[in-house]
C-alpha cells in the first residue's frame, strides 16, 4: 500500500497555468514528482481570471493529464491567489485578559478571527498575518503562555477584490474540491527567504502582467503591494513601437545581450534592430524600478529599514535587470530559487518560472493532515479500481432496434403442389391486367 501523500497544486497566472504534484514520505520529505502547464492568452489579466470556461478547460485537461502520468484520481487540490487588487492593509485588536490565567493558542486565535473581521470596503480578506504582539504594553513575538491583563495585535489584512477569488471558485466548481485558497506571496516569502533576510528585506516577484513586492521587517510582513506592471508591458512596447507580432518581440527580447545598457549590441535579430528594441525595454524598466523603489516611500520606510531585495518571477530573467536594480536602490540584490526543503524529481522543470509553484507545494505539504491525500491512487492489486470525486457523464443510451426474424426455410415442394402454384401465378398475373 502507498503510504506517501499527495500534494496537488495550481498556480492560475497571466501567462499561463500551472499544476504540480508532490509527493510527502511518511519521513516528512517531499519529493516534486510532475508539473504540467497550459499557456493561454487572455484569459486571466493581471492574474484575475476573465474567461472562466477557457480557463476551466485548461485546468481540466491538466488534470487528465496529471492523473494519467500518475495512476489515480484527484480528491482536491490546493490554489493560489494572486492579482493587481491584492494588498495589505494594518488592522489593530486589543482585547482585556483575566491576569490569573496564562494566555492560550485559543485566544490569540479568537482575536486574529476578530481582526479579521474588521471590513475594508470593496475588498475580501483572504488571509491574517500577525505583525506584532503587545502584552500589557511589552513587545513580544510569541504571547502563547505569557500572563498579563490586556493584549493588543497589530496584524496585516491581506485583501483583495472578490472577484479574484469568486472567479477562482467558479473555475473549480465542476466536482473537484479545493482543499485550500494559499495566498502565493506569503507562501513564497515563507519559503524563499532565509530568517535573518526577513529581518528587512524586500521581495519582488516580476511577473507577467503584475508585480508584487512584499516588504518584510522584524521576523514579519510588514507591507504587500501589486503593481499592474510586468514583463509584458516591455513586450508590448516592443510590438506596438516597432510594428512586429508580439511573440515576435518576446523573443527578441530575450535576445537581446544588454538590453539596460547604453553601449547595446546593435545587430539585427528576427529583423529588429537590437538597439531600437533596448530604447523601449531600458524606458520601461526605468518606469518598473521607480514604482518598486516608491514601495518603500508607500509603506512608511526608507532604504536603512531593509537590508536586501529578493528579485523572482518569470520577467525577473530580463538580463541585467539584477544589476540595474542594484544600482538604482543602493541595496544589494539576489535571484530567489525554489524551496531548499523540496526535492525536484524532474530537473526539467527546475526553472525559475515555477518558483511560485515550488512554494505552493511547500507551503501545502506543511498545512496537509496526516493521513490525507490529494491523490486517490487507482489499486490494481484487487483488479482496476477507480476512485473518483468528479461525476462521470453517463454514455447516450443507444437506440433500440426491433429484433430482425431470421427467414423461414422454404419447404420443397412436390410435383402437385408446383402445378397449383403455377396455376395461382397465371391468375395473379391476369387480374393485375385488369386493373390496368
Amino acid at each position: 500500500m502507498d503510504k506517501n501523500q499527495y500534494i496537488v497544486v495550481f498556480e492560475i497566472g497571466s501567462s499561463k497555468i500551472v499544476g504540480a504534484v508532490a509527493e510527502k514520505s511518511p519521513a516528512g520529505m517531499v519529493s516534486v514528482s510532475h508539473l504540467v502547464e497550459e499557456r493561454l492568452s487572455n484569459c486571466v489579466r493581471y492574474g484575475c481570471v476573465q474567461n472562466v470556461e477557457n480557463v476551466k478547460a485548461a485546468i481540466n485537461r491538466i488534470l487528465k493529464n496529471i492523473e494519467d502520468q500518475v495512476g489515480g484520481n484527484i480528491k482536491y487540490v490546493y490554489v493560489g491567489v494572486s492579482g493587481r487588487s491584492l494588498h495589505s492593509e494594518v488592522s489593530e485588536v486589543n482585547r482585556g485578559l483575566d491576569a490569573a490565567k496564562p494566555i492560550s493558542a485559543e485566544i490569540i486565535s479568537g482575536i486574529i478571527r476578530d481582526a479579521s473581521r474588521n471590513p475594508i470596503k470593496n475588498y475580501e480578506t483572504i488571509a491574517v498575518v500577525p505583525r506584532t504582539y503587545v502584552v500589557d504594553k511589552n513587545v513580544t513575538a510569541d504571547p502563547v503562555g505569557v500572563v498579563g491583563s490586556s493584549i493588543k495585535i497589530k496584524a496585516n489584512l491581506i485583501v483583495a477584490k472578490p472577484a479574484i477569488k469568486q472567479n477562482l471558485m467558479r473555475v473549480f466548481s465542476f466536482g473537484i474540491d479545493v482543499k485550500d485558497y494559499i495566498v502565493t506571496p506569503l507562501a513564497v516569502g515563507e519559503n524563499v527567504l532565509t530568517d535573518s533576510e526577513r529581518l528587512g528585506c524586500m521581495l519582488v516577484d516580476l511577473g507577467a502582467e503584475t508585480t508584487t513586492v512584499s516588504i518584510y521587517k522584524d521576523g514579519s510582513l510588514a507591507y504587500l503591494a501589486t503593481l499592474p506592471l510586468g514583463g509584458r508591458n516591455i513586450t508590448r512596447d516592443i510590438s506596438n513601437g516597432l510594428s512586429v507580432l508580439e511573440d515576435t518581440a518576446e523573443r527578441v527580447k530575450k535576445n537581446i545581450n544588454n538590453p539596460l545598457e547604453s553601449n547595446v549590441d546593435d545587430i539585427v535579430i528576427e529583423g529588429v534592430n537590437s538597439s531600437e528594441a533596448a530604447n523601449f525595454i531600458a524606458a520601461r524598466n526605468r518606469e518598473i524600478i521607480a514604482n518598486i523603489k516608491n514601495q518603500l516611500n508607500l509603506a512608511g520606510m526608507t532604504a536603512d529599514d531593509i537590508r536586501t531585495i529578493v528579485l523572482i518571477g518569470g520577467g525577473a530573467q530580463l538580463k541585467g535587470l539584477e544589476k540595474k536594480l542594484e544600482e538604482n536602490t543602493k541595496l544589494s540584490v539576489r535571484m530567489g530559487h525554489y524551496p531548499q526543503s523540496l526535492n525536484i524529481l524532474n530537473h526539467s522543470f527546475n526553472r525559475p518560472e515555477y518558483i511560485e509553484t515550488f512554494c505552493l507545494l511547500a507551503k501545502a505539504a506543511a498545512e496537509i493532515l496526516p493521513g490525507e491525500t490529494c491523490i486517490i491512487r487507482r489499486n490494481y492489486d484487487d483488479g482496476f479500481q477507480v476512485s473518483s470525486t468528479r461525476p462521470v457523464q453517463p454514455e447516450p443510451e443507444r437506440e433500440k432496434r426491433p429484433p430482425v426474424e431470421e427467414p423461414k426455410k422454404k419447404k420443397k415442394l412436390g410435383w402437385w403442389e408446383k402445378i397449383r402454384t403455377k396455376a395461382g401465378e397465371m391468375l395473379t398475373e391476369d387480374d393485375a391486367d385488369d386493373d390496368q
